[in-house]
């Protein structure tokens, strides 16, 4: 069966986002960035990490974000990565392993904790996170403590030139405006 792939280029010029006409997880995304994490969770994505020049894969809801290193050129890499993404989804093998798809649900929820958390978590769920998966991203929660707010940035998030910007700007603004305790938020 074909697959449908639309490319978006996203804010990181390191980092591509495959959109497909599947659903590939149904909540959360799993972020890979060697080639072993990739062996234990993602089918899909230890192919992808094959390819030479790609360093970074995210499986999210219905699209794939790909970072590509130093040694990568798109005009290369874009054409195998298609490929690969056709041939894997149109065989209907499996995306993400069990396990993995679990722990992103986990991620997904927040690192638990006290009602501070659950509102920083509840604005990241509603606001952000759609707003970043537009992008190719993801962001979750680590952590909150002594008012500041640890994210984990993925995707095209990682490594993206204007990030520090949508942190500080962005996010910090937003979290800072909606939730009094927060002082600072940093990525981790």
């Amino acid at each position: 069966m074909s697959v449908n792939i639309q490319l978006e280029w996203t804010p990181n010029p390191s980092t591509l986002k495959y959109v497909v006409d599947r659903r590939l997880m149904s909540s959360g995304a799993v972020n890979i960035t060697s080639t072993q994490a990739a062996e234990e969770k993602s089918p899909l994505a230890l192919k992808l990490m094959g390819i030479q020049g790609v360093t970074a894969v995210m499986v999210g809801s219905n699209f794939v974000t790909v970072t590509k290193g130093d040694a990568g050129e798109w005009d290369e890499l874009n054409d195998a990565v298609m490929s690969t993404l056709d041939e894997h989804l149109g065989a209907g093998l499996p995306v993400v392993n069990e396990a993995a798809i679990e722990a992103a649900r986990t991620t997904a929820g927040g690192a638990g904790g006290g009602s501070v958390e659950s509102r920083i978590q509840e604005i990241l769920d509603a606001e952000i996170r759609p707003a970043v998966a537009q992008d190719g991203g993801d962001i979750t929660l680590n952590r909150f403590e002594d008012g500041i707010v640890y994210l984990h940035m993925q995707g095209s998030c990682a490594g993206c030139p204007s990030s520090t910007a949508t942190l500080k700007m962005g996010i910090e603004t937003r979290l800072r405006e909606l939730v009094p305790e927060v002082t600072e938020v940093v990525s981790v």
